[in-house]
């Protein structure tokens, strides 16, 4: 009886030990720092739970901090990171150009950095970058205007205005560019109409996405210049900005019996948007699954941990000012009211009851 306890114990005793040196392996990939923006946004909440998720499936420990859209506060959750000993930082940045001096700071502790999202300008300290094709994003809203008014038939002329993104985030310019890109021949033509003149990011963007201040700014041209006039479509790069936008519409009876909704844009696929597409206000927003970013970008982690090239898909396009960073660029897709269901709940990324 004592040699059959004995032996349960020993038996007992290595399998504990195993599960110890398994867990102990598990962490053995070191600490990666995962700096996020805000919270604001549902999509950075997403972004960093997909992310975590697979690091940690891959064996990683991770420090995922958001930062409140408060740039110090970044700044100092990154050198936080850095002193924990983190081997790879992960930053989407709330403004590109302020982290240059952190960023000079891994580079001396042999730290690799990957943008992720919004590119970091201004520094040579950034090793790759992960994002959709931002300018591809732009080029799908704009393709929802033109098409829900029926600009390639001949008809128009309709009213339109434009909306930018944070002029500090290097997409907003992308959104825009791929935007404009389709636009720009029917506002030649005189198909669309800028009726408060207000184009280029200088006069249309919309500081850190604020959906308060695109509402601000939506009321603001609707008493300008839309008195009498009917506003056909507007240009949103956000579902944040297009639910302000809305908002601001509906207070001046449009999105009624009497008055439909404008043609609205969006990106992200948003919660809210995603209701007000079924609900048919808001046309269109462009769906980025996040939880394929975050597999790439773990993907080059990995890579860059085992002394692997990473793979890059893009080596031309994202001049940050201070170096070509090599980037991997993912497809967005166009969704809307026809095709919600298969694009976002059929694939996983949202169950019905979330958005109905």
């Amino acid at each position: 009886m004592q040699r059959r306890t004995l032996t349960t114990f020993a038996l007992a005793a290595g399998l504990a030990t195993s599960l110890l040196t398994q867990s102990a392996l598990a962490q053995d990939k070191g600490l990666v720092g995962i700096s996020m923006p805000t919270k604001s946004a549902a999509r950075w909440i997403t972004d960093g739970d997909n992310m975590v998720k697979v690091f940690r499936e891959r064996g990683y420990k991770v420090d995922l901090q958001y930062a409140d859209d408060d740039i110090p506060n970044q700044l100092a959750q990154i050198e936080n990171m850095i002193t924990k000993g983190a081997k790879v930082l992960v930053i989407a940045s709330i403004d590109g150009s302020t982290l240059s001096g952190t960023l000079q700071k891994a580079a001396d502790k042999k730290v690799k950095v990957i943008a992720y999202d919004r590119l970091i300008r201004g520094t040579k300290n950034v090793d790759y970058y992960t994002t959709f094709d931002n300018f591809q994003v732009g080029v799908l809203q704009a393709t929802s205007i033109v098409d829900r008014l029926g600009l390639k038939a001949g008809k128009g002329p309709f009213n339109i205005e434009l909306f930018g993104g944070s002029p500090d985030d290097n997409n907003a310019f992308f959104f825009y560019d791929g935007a404009m890109s389709v636009l720009k021949p029917f506002l030649d033509s005189g198909k669309l109409v800028v009726r408060s003149k207000q184009l280029g990011m200088e006069k249309v963007g919309t500081l850190r996405w604020d959906p308060s201040l695109a509402q601000a700014r939506m009321d603001n041209l609707l008493s300008a210049y839309y008195g009498k006039e009917r506003l056909h479509a507007v240009l949103s790069p956000y579902d944040g900005i297009s639910i302000g936008v809305l908002s601001s519409l509906k207070g001046v009876g449009y999105c009624s019996k009497q008055q439909p909704c404008p043609v609205v844009s969006g990106q992200d696929a948003e919660i809210p948007s995603v209701k007000s597409m079924i609900k048919g206000e808001q046309a269109a927003s462009v769906f980025k699954d996040t939880r394929e970013l975050a597999r790439v970008t773990v993907n080059m982690v990995d890579a860059l941990m085992s002394g692997r090239q990473p793979e890059v898909n893009d080596t031309k396009t994202y001049n940050n000012g201070a170096r070509i960073v090599p980037a991997y660029l993912l497809k967005p897709v166009a969704v809307d009211g026809s095709n919600w269901k298969p694009v976002l709940v059929d694939s996983g990324f949202y169950k019905e009851s979330q958005v109905r």
